[in-house]
């Protein structure tokens, strides 16, 4: 499932010493924001999902979602020869998971319903913190180990980045949008917990 991501190693006055790299060490900051919905039933609770559910990109609503916050501490070395090298990178991720909760206790057959719904949906933006994971721990591997030639001032090297920190965004979107394709099609995971949500108790 997971794209190959190709990079040339080899450029034009740049080159990546991997062999000789060695990644920070780190862990995600993951948080739960729950939303209040309200129902007695599945086919209420879902109701309330719709009118209550967070907005992704301020207009279509959506039974939960995740976010995230990425900030890096990179240090660069000037070497012998006026190279610059980027010898560490480290990042500080913070993920948020905003998941539906019902305001208040359900009855008994509607809360074993629910359960397996919203375990269902959990799981299902777990699956995106793990891509985003993926995607900050790529970044390092492309990163980390750097060098350009004849940059002094540790200039250069910044602009060589960024295309890379922009091509394996675009790839971690794209991997994230094929994933919700799929849970969210006909017969797809997240299809199925709706459906048995709705007709249930």
């Amino acid at each position: 499932m997971k794209p190959p991501l190709l990079f040339s190693l080899i450029m034009s006055g740049l080159l990546f010493l991997g062999s000789n790299v060695a990644l920070a060490q780190w862990s995600a900051v993951e948080k739960f924001a729950p939303y209040a919905i309200a129902g007695k039933s599945g086919a209420e609770l879902y109701a309330s999902i719709g009118e209550r559910g967070p907005k992704l990109g301020g207009k279509v609503r959506t039974i939960a979602h995740t976010n995230f916050k990425l900030t890096w501490t990179r240090k660069y070395e000037r070497q012998a020869d006026n190279a610059c090298k980027l010898v560490s990178a480290r990042p500080n991720l913070i993920i948020t998971y905003t998941l539906p909760k019902p305001s208040d206790r359900l009855p008994n057959a509607v809360k074993e319903s629910w359960d397996i719904f919203i375990t269902g949906v959990k799981n299902h933006e777990l699956v995106h913190g793990e891509m985003i994971k993926d995607m900050v721990l790529a970044i390092e591997a492309a990163t980390v180990g750097l060098t350009v030639a004849d940059d002094p001032d540790c200039q250069k090297i910044r602009a060589e980045i960024q295309p890379r920190l922009s091509a394996l965004s675009i790839a971690q979107r794209q991997k994230s949008r094929d994933f919700d394709r799929d849970e969210m099609s006909g017969g797809g995971n997240i299809q199925q917990l709706i459906l048995k949500l709705v007709n249930g108790p």
